[in-house]
């Protein structure tokens, strides 16, 4: 037995290749258990509240990913005990690089891979905490500011898990290469100055709080709700239901309307009515218009005068403004009432319209 177990093959003895194969079979069965302690531990570590509530989704996001890393972290510590047989070193540029050195490079960077995917998982979690708590506070900023930096924080961990396997799958300097980033980085910030200035802008966005996710606004030519603010562009939902993107820079520099923001909305109606309205015709109808307006109670303020007339018509302004926050499908349907309201007035006193009435007279000079 002890013979066979000294067998050597492929510069390994078969106790070896027995010992890693028994180690990563163990592994495999054991790792739920592994990972669901390590996971349990570390939900206590980030939080101590309402633990049995959130340990489902946490064991979720955090499970796999722990078993992944630990199979693969284990897997390859057992192999790197194995010496990596003669037969199988194949020189390769200038024979400077080896399969040995491919192998294990390869294996360094699934283990970063593996490892920076599972903080990602962390950061998640986290993040979903935190979105919790501000949803039970209502409060959209603090909703806004937790997705734009957990979108932060996974560009930050992917940089930090390309500069490892950099380091310790290709054996390169860090340091040497930030030093040359730095003068690469500096044409690389000339040559992307719009995206850096966008960055840039979506931190203006998040501290000076112009408007926030949800918010209704106006930008240029377009109207719409704020749907998410990311690190270059703003999403817009705009009022024909298409989605828009505007980069952060200009939705700092430009104009904006916040609609949500408005303590009311305004509503002018100009009333042009026929020549042939009498003055007292003009009077009660401009007294039951105001009498209409004072009795919605959507609308806080309102006027109702006789704004001008002339030649072609009696134009009577009614302006009236609206209780805000007003869901945008009420404030119409208000505005359709008092509009076929108004009519109804006209048509009850026997006032027409100023383009109804419109004759048309032919001269014929000789």
């Amino acid at each position: 037995m002890k013979e066979i177990l000294k067998y050597t093959f492929l510069d390994n003895t078969v106790e070896a290749y027995l010992l890693v194969v028994g180690t990563v079979l163990l592994m495999l069965i054991i790792k739920r258990l592994i990972s669901r302690f390590l996971a349990s531990k570390l939900l206590g570590f980030i939080t101590s509240e309402n633990i049995s509530q959130k340990k489902i989704a946490f064991l979720n996001l955090v499970v796999k990913p722990i078993e992944r890393f630990l199979i693969v972290f284990i897997a390859y510590t057992a192999l790197d005990r194995l010496t990596f047989p003669e037969a199988f070193k194949i020189k390769f540029y200038h024979k400077h690089l080896n399969t040995e050195d491919i192998v294990s490079g390869i294996g360094t960077i699934i283990i970063i891979v593996v490892f920076i995917r599972l903080c990602i998982r962390i950061i998640e979690f986290i993040a979903q905490l935190l979105e919790e708590k501000a949803s039970q506070n209502n409060d959209k900023i603090d909703n806004q500011l937790i997705v734009f930096f957990k979108d932060f924080f996974k560009v930050i961990l992917i940089t930090i898990g390309f500069l490892l396997v950099l380091r310790f799958a290709f054996n390169k300097d860090i340091g040497n290469l930030l030093t040359g980033l730095s003068i690469v980085g500096a044409a690389l910030a000339l040559a992307t100055r719009e995206s850096l200035e966008n960055l840039i802008a979506s931190f203006i966005i998040f501290f000076d709080k112009p408007f926030i996710t949800g918010d209704l606004v106006k930008v240029q030519n377009f109207t719409g709700v704020i749907e998410k603010i990311g690190l270059r562009s703003t999403r817009i939902r705009t009022e024909q239901k298409t989605y828009i993107s505007v980069p952060n820079k200009q939705m700092v520099d430009t104009i904006i309307d916040n609609i949500t923001l408005r303590t009311e909305r305004k509503v002018e109606l100009r009333l042009e009515l026929s020549l042939s309205a009498t003055a007292e015709q003009l009077k009660l109808v401009s007294n039951e218009i105001k009498n209409l307006l004072q009795q919605q109670k959507d609308i806080t303020n309102s006027i109702v005068y006789l704004q001008d007339t002339g030649k072609n018509a009696h134009i009577i302004a009614v302006d009236y403004f609206t209780v805000m926050p007003q869901p945008f499908e009420n404030f119409i349907a208000l505005r359709e009432e008092i509009n076929l309201s108004v009519i109804d007035l006209l048509e009850k006193n026997k006032i027409e319209l100023a383009a109804k009435s419109m004759d048309v007279t032919v001269q014929n000079k000789n």
